[in-house]
């Protein structure tokens, strides 16, 4: 397990081993009901350890604490996320990857390769939405084909919203009521979030 008193050691370990770590913790907090309900629901990752998000925000949150070195952080988390067959290590990205270090390109790169919801909602909700960047990449990925891109990008969108970083005038409804009119799920659904939160 990482904790603060192994901060010192953990500053020599190698990228590798730390993450090797995190997967121990993963495992030690898999949950087999939950990630068969999620096989079932037909999440693509073949890795499903089931943990609930508040036991992958716990074991992050030990690790931001063990590691000072914002760098060494980020190469974690981008080894993290990189690892596209586990759910775990796709949600425990976003939670170590500082915020102050994500830049336009990288963000867009990650949101290209999201491939479901959850990971969409985590993503905008632990980390692009404190980017400084996030105004720009939401208008990027709310015109992108993709549909789980498009839907990354109205997410982004809500978040801002609620944190009063952007305004919902005139020109911003209408992007999203037009939308709305053609939108599938589970993007119709957001868009409806979006429209309701504002009225």
């Amino acid at each position: 397990m990482l904790r603060r008193k192994d901060a010192k050691i953990f500053m020599n370990t190698t990228i590798q081993d730390i993450v090797r770590e995190i997967r121990k913790e993963f495992f030690a907090f898999r949950n087999g009901i939950i990630a068969d309900k999620l096989r079932k629901a037909g999440n693509p990752h073949p890795m499903i350890m089931g943990c609930l998000l508040v036991d992958v925000t716990a074991i992050t949150q030990r690790t931001r604490e063990s590691i000072d070195d914002e760098t060494k952080l980020a190469a974690i988390a981008q080894e993290l996320w990189n690892d596209t067959n586990s759910r775990e290590c796709r949600l425990a990205a976003p939670m170590l990857y500082p915020a102050q270090l994500m830049t336009l390109a990288l963000a867009k790169e990650w949101c290209n390769t999201v491939e479901t919801v959850e990971i969409a909602d985590n993503l905008c909700h632990k980390l692009l939405r404190h980017i400084k960047d996030a105004e720009d990449l939401m208008s990027q990925l709310i015109t992108h084909e993709k549909p789980l891109v498009k839907y990354t990008g109205y997410r982004l969108m809500l978040n801002l919203l609620l944190l009063g970083k952007i305004q919902f005038g005139d020109r911003l409804k209408t992007i999203v009521e037009n939308e709305a009119e053609q939108a599938q799920q589970p993007l119709k659904s957001l868009l409806k979030d979006i429209l309701e939160e504002l009225e």
